[in-house]
């Protein structure tokens, strides 16, 4: 017998209100670990232990990596790093971006819910796109429960929106209902029993924590899923597709990883930034015929003057079209998708 005592919560946009509410009704007498990934810039100091710590009775800290797990403790992933469970310990890693983010909700679910399978809570607040949803995949899938802010409450719903279209989750509760659920599923006592996950799955989960934690990335990772034509946007590495259901993710053999939407935004952007340097190009080509005309004009070739001059303008022209063409796009995503 046991009990669910392994917490994990992910949160991004408007995430701070949502987690201070939620901190703010937990009891003194919670006896479990509480694990929070929120999305926060990676060169910047993180004061959320400091505002939970303001807010409700348990110590919040970010942890330091191989420091072991208390019972009553919230644990807050720093900026620009991974916080993964292993063997009752909590492990700080640089390992690669998932979904664009580091630290990652799916990285931190996956080994909870690797490590302690029927005992991982998982809950999924507010954000943007869908970090969350492969985490929450595994969290279900190794017998743990699962739990989304309620979409229309939420400032940002698109993660858990993603949660419930992916994943048959157990609650959909608001912010002023969480804390009272999750204490009492906690005391619930459970049996243990073997997931329903295949040993393929399992090995993929182990693979992808170790590669999260920094460790040497392995081309095993290829034989995790069917290879693709599509390649990193991080590192162009060939990408694999994994599938977690109904849901499709991609990961290179470097590490990285990506859902579909976050693995589309990031081509999208790729495809802007090249036309730019394009416009840029441009410009720079008009820049040297004008210099090249003016030397020619005063060295007295005015016929190559004059040709040089109608080159710059045809530069100068595709140029402004280029830049015309780019400022009448926007970027895809699933979600733009999605709403037409």
């Amino acid at each position: 017998m046991a009990t669910r005592d392994i917490v994990v919560i992910g949160s991004s946009a408007g995430g701070v209100y949502a987690l201070k509410e939620l901190v703010a009704s937990l009891p003194s007498s919670c006896q479990a670990s509480i694990f929070i990934v929120q999305h926060v810039a990676a060169h910047a100091p993180s004061y959320l232990p400091t505002i939970l710590n303001n807010v409700g009775p348990l110590k919040a800290v970010h942890p330091q990596d191989g420091e072991a797990i208390r019972p009553g403790c919230i644990y807050i992933a720093p900026p620009d790093h991974h916080m993964l469970i292993e063997n009752d310990h909590i492990l700080i890693k640089r390992g690669p971006k998932e979904n664009r983010f580091r630290p990652s909700i799916d990285a931190l679910f996956r080994s909870a819910a690797y490590t302690y399978g029927p005992r991982t809570i998982g809950i999924v607040l507010t954000g943007l796109l869908n970090d969350g949803t492969s985490g929450m995949w595994s969290v279900k899938r190794l017998g743990g429960l699962g739990i989304i802010q309620e979409p229309e409450e939420a400032m940002y719903p698109s993660m858990p929106e993603s949660v419930l279209e992916y994943v048959d989750v157990d609650y959909i509760v608001p912010i002023s209902e969480m804390a009272p659920l999750v204490c009492r599923l906690i005391e619930d006592t459970l049996e243990l029993v073997d997931p329903a996950s295949s040993s393929i799955e399992t090995d993929r989960m182990n693979l992808e924590i170790h590669t999260a934690a920094q460790a040497n990335a392995s081309m095993d990772i290829l034989k995790m899923g069917e290879l693709t034509p599509l390649t990193c946007p991080d590192c162009n590495g060939t990408l694999v597709s994994i599938k977690e259901g109904k849901l499709i993710r991609y990961r290179c053999h470097t590490g990285h990883a990506f859902t579909a939407s976050a693995l589309l935004a990031e081509v999208s952007k790729s495809v802007e930034d090249k036309l730019w340097q394009s416009v840029r190009g441009l410009e720079e080509m008009m820049l040297l015929l004008e210099q090249a005309g003016k030397q020619l004009e005063k060295g007295g070739n005015a016929k190559a003057a004059k040709l040089f001059n109608e080159k710059a303008q045809q530069a100068n022209e595709r140029g402004k079209q280029l830049r015309k063409f780019i400022f009448s796009q926007e970027q895809l995503s699933e979600e733009k998708i999605r709403e037409e």
